[in-house]
């Protein structure tokens, strides 16, 4: 180990300069913290490295169920937390589970009308008014998420051309498969019994009838017109063969048999 001389302080007083045996190397050495606690003889700790520390919300497993049961995707709980997706999907996977059973025991729930619960089911019930109304039923979608106070809300979704619907009911679990209640408009419409009100208007096309002649084959010639026939003459005798007699109002105004003036 080589030993330095002390030569002074550089111009702007944050480096001490030092000098070996030989005048022409001279080493520079910064005056922090650490020099100073090593000329006081204080013990100086190691520096601790930087370290780029991420802080992000962890989720309990509890935390994540819980915003996934009140309708959150997984993609946002993890956006919202920073957590990674995959652990946020792990924990979510039973309650989601859940929340499609839920969708599924809505649909065989009966939808409560004016003067109660409907014979039909829910999905019976918006079925029949998407046909009536010219909607195409078989392509629905239904979600289920819990509310605050513990009762289930029920998502309908649903295209109709190029516009994306959706309706919304409150889900009660019971005896003969429960009840649902309309909670927007939507829904009102959908669980409505007369159908007065359809869901997208159309206006209805008229009917023109035209008359088209039968097209002809080739070569033949086209059907003359259709000429007014005499008008039938009384024949002169019966089917027997005798004579028919004239009225007396033809003998007087001059007919002869034959319908002939």
């Amino acid at each position: 180990m080589r030993e330095l001389r002390l030569v002074g302080l550089d111009a702007d007083g944050k480096h001490i300069i030092c000098q070996s045996g030989d005048p022409a190397e001279q080493c520079k050495l910064p005056v922090d913290d650490q020099l100073r606690a090593a000329v006081r003889g204080e013990r100086v700790p190691p520096e601790q490295p930087q370290l780029d520390i991420v802080v992000t919300n962890m989720l309990s497993p509890r935390e994540i169920q819980a915003k996934i049961r009140a309708g959150a995707s997984v993609e946002q709980v993890a956006a919202a937390s920073g957590s990674d997706i995959s652990r946020i999907r792990r924990f979510a996977h039973p309650v989601l589970l859940e929340r499609a059973r839920a969708a599924e025991l809505a649909t065989a729930a009966h939808p409560v009308l004016a003067d109660g619960p409907a014979v039909l089911t829910l999905l019976e019930t918006v079925s029949a008014a998407l046909v009536t109304r010219g909607l195409e039923p078989g392509k629905l979608s239904w979600d289920a998420w819990r509310n605050e106070d513990s009762r289930w809300t029920v998502q309908l979704a649903w295209k109709a051309g190029r516009s994306d619907n959706i309706a919304h009911f409150n889900f009660v679990p019971g005896a003969h498969g429960g009840t649902v209640t309309a909670i927007d408009d939507a829904a009102g419409e959908l669980i409505d019994p007369n159908f007065e009100r359809p869901l997208r208007p159309l206006a209805q096309v008229a009917r023109l009838e035209f008359d088209v002649e039968a097209p002809r084959a080739c070569g033949e010639p086209a059907k003359p017109a259709e000429v007014d026939k005499p008008q039938e003459q009384h024949p002169a005798h019966t089917r027997r063969g005798k004579p028919v007699i004239p009225a007396w109002e033809d003998v007087l105004l001059g007919v002869r048999s034959g319908g002939q003036r």
